[in-house]
């Protein structure tokens, strides 16, 4: 399939910041030349020079920039299926944690899998988000708690890359639990992720970000601001998963790193939304893991708003606490269950996923300049992107232009 093409008789959802909510448009037609959009716009102000290229009629359908899932555990082996049970049995996340289940039972699974094996437990996860729009992933490690189990989780995630015809991006989740060699030494362990873990899979190309678990069954403030540190020095932004549980500091931590994002936020308080406004950090909001643990506890959704903090909406594709591979579904829990938008919504899984992920130069939006990602719909208005439960209209998934 050539990469030069126009796209006519189109709806667009431009997602442009500065237009009015989607930036819809609709007698649209967007032009790609060598893999990034030239024009999107109204059909009557298309600029000259666009012969040559190859014409797909859209037939009246919708185009959206390409969906974003900016923060998922995708890579991982196993499943924890008796912990979902033991849940609807009244037993609590927290409570199983503590008791060696949660993330240690995963990366007992996860260390005793093969790069080949990862990579074919996580395919078909993928191929159901690829299925709804996906041009764009993130995956975390954190699964491994070691240099080379981190390492071969990192190399499968970057494998997905080569299978599939999307972008990829890692983050070093390094921090994500205490593995049992440092049992009852977490500040050991952090040593280890700061001195040995991070710099080397930096030194390795294998990650793109870092990310830590700031909680009060995983790490605190102060060991975190550590981890953060050891990514500024080795010139890498930070994430976080912040008050998910409590309000333990973490949220005001990222603001202070300028963290790309902070992620869950359901104990996030005005202080802590303040602090995000003033540091430019998106709110990655997880409907699926507020659904699976049935939390009860929102997330401040007016504060976000009042601050004006970009909100940005994932799967957090996990086999503990969301093992969900539908953003369409994430969508309409964001909806559902957060009282968010359509276009909160829609903006969540576009423009501010990709600001998540440090990308907005490149995509979450449909401008000139931007990488062609789209996705192309059998809808008749952007809301059944959000209403729809278990099917997906999509007609088509461009990925630079292709």
């Amino acid at each position: 399939m050539r990469c030069d093409r126009i796209w006519r008789n189109a709806r667009l959802a431009t997602l442009a910041p500065g237009r009015a909510g989607l930036g819809t448009v609709d007698d649209g037609l967007l032009a790609c030349r060598d893999g990034l959009i030239i024009y999107a716009g109204p059909a009557a102000d298309a600029p000259p020079g666009l012969e040559g290229l190859q014409v797909e009629d859209c037939q009246g359908r919708w185009i959206t920039p390409g969906l974003i899932d900016c923060h998922t555990h995708l890579v991982y082996a196993g499943n924890r299926a008796n912990e979902f049970e033991q849940r609807l049995n009244g037993v609590s996340y927290e409570a199983i944690a503590r008791s060696g289940g949660g993330i240690m039972s995963t990366v007992n699974a996860t260390r005793a899998a093969s790069e080949a094996q990862l990579l074919a437990e996580s395919l078909p996860r993928l191929d159901a988000l690829l299925a709804e729009g996906l041009t764009t992933l993130e995956v975390k490690s954190g699964y491994g708690l070691s240099l080379d189990h981190e390492r071969r989780q990192l190399r499968a995630a970057r494998a997905l890359a080569a299978e599939r015809s999307l972008t990829v991006t890692t983050t070093c989740l390094s921090a994500h639990a205490t593995p049992p060699a440092f049992s009852g030494r977490p500040d050991d362990y952090i040593t280890e992720v700061c001195e040995v873990i991070i710099p080397t899979l930096a030194r390795e190309g294998l990650i793109d970000a870092v990310d830590a678990f700031c909680e009060r069954i995983a790490f605190t403030p102060q060991q975190t601001r550590r981890v953060f540190e050891a990514a500024k020095a080795n010139n890498l932004r930070v994430k976080l998963h912040a008050e998910q549980i409590s309000n333990s500091g973490g949220a005001c931590l990222a603001a202070e790193f300028d963290a790309l994002s902070a992620d869950h936020l359901e104990f996030a308080d005005e202080e802590d939304v303040r602090a995000l406004a003033a540091a430019g950090t998106v709110a990655v909001l997880l409907p699926g893991a507020f659904y699976f643990l049935r939390e009860t506890r929102l997330p401040p959704l007016d504060l976000l708003r009042a601050h004006h903090v970009p909100m940005a909406i994932a799967t957090d594709c996990n086999p503990g606490t969301s093992p969900l591979t539908s953003l369409l579904l994430a969508m309409n829990m964001a909806a559902t269950l957060f009282r968010m938008t359509v276009d909160e919504c829609l903006a969540g899984v576009t423009r501010a996923a990709a600001q998540a992920l440090g990308m907005a130069d490149r995509a979450g939006t449909l401008e000139a300049g931007k990488q062609c990602d789209l996705a192309i719909w059998n809808i008749e208005r952007p809301a059944e992107l959000v209403y729809r439960m278990g099917s997906s209209p999509l007609h088509a998934r461009v990925w630079k232009g292709s």
